[in-house]
């Protein structure tokens, strides 16, 4: 099994990628320490996992809140004893609109899901692995990490600052036994629609967004992503680092 013996933090497991990424990291022998802020969706996966005889744990609550976001790790390292592995997959769209319409209480939930979670999370993980043989960082951005065309302002800013964070991470520890990679999924087939309620939308920003995403050659499944997660945190992939993936069925490509 490519996971055996590891220990791995995801957040944003109780549904869409995060939980495929769970179950597979599970079926190949890891560790799960699983977050997630729906406690419903957490514990079905949580008895999901267990069900299937994996190994799983989990903390309810918002990534974007420090302490629950360092508490993860703390939990992977109190219950398990290690940490190997972090996958950074929560996340939260806006409602389509550009700076100009952006309102403060959106960039700012926003931003700290997409963006602050992951360095809180990231920071306690370095700390952790720096004296403990290194592991593998994968963040999970998006198509508009690399488009401005795809999403708002603020979910766009938060994605392309997600890959500088994953670029500057692969770089200041990569002589260090700490790998960082991002996914940059294309139009995947998961919840995260939920989140933007419809009254909240913004016309004029979701049709220029339309228009992009009129472009989309194909949609994924959450079990895609995961395979490319797995790769990303096993040690198939040990000199793969810093490296920015679209996953999208050739959406990059126009």
């Amino acid at each position: 099994m490519r996971l055996q013996g590891k220990v791995a933090v995801i957040t944003g497991a109780g549904s869409g990628m995060g939980l495929a990424m769970a179950k597979r990291f599970a079926a190949e022998g890891a560790s799960i320490v699983a977050g997630d802020w729906n406690a419903k969706r957490l514990e079905a996966a949580v008895a999901s996992i267990e069900a299937s005889g994996g190994k799983i744990v989990s903390a309810q609550g918002n990534i974007a809140d420090q302490a629950t976001a360092e508490g993860l790790v703390e939990l992977a390292i109190k219950t398990y004893g290690r940490l190997d592995v972090l996958v950074n997959n929560a996340g939260v769209m806006d409602f389509m609109q550009g700076v100009g319409e952006l309102s403060d209480d959106i960039w700012r939930k926003v931003l700290g899901i997409n963006l602050d979670g992951p360095m809180f999370t990231s920071r306690k993980a370095v700390a952790y692995m720096l004296t403990h043989g290194g592991g593998s960082i994968v963040n999970i951005a998006s198509t508009a990490a690399l488009h401005g065309g795809a999403a708002g302002a603020a979910y766009t800013a938060s994605k392309h600052a997600l890959v500088g964070l994953t670029k500057n991470t692969a770089w200041m520890y990569a002589k260090r036994g700490i790998r960082c990679n991002a996914i940059c999924p294309g139009a995947t087939k998961t919840n995260i629609a939920e989140s933007m309620t419809p009254e909240r939308m913004d016309k004029a920003g979701s049709e220029r967004a339309g228009a992009f995403a009129a472009l989309v050659p194909a949609y994924l499944e959450a079990e895609d992503i995961a395979a490319l997660a797995l790769f990303l945190a096993s040690d198939e992939s040990h000199n793969i680092n810093g490296a920015i993936i679209p996953a999208d069925g050739g959406w990059d490509a126009v």
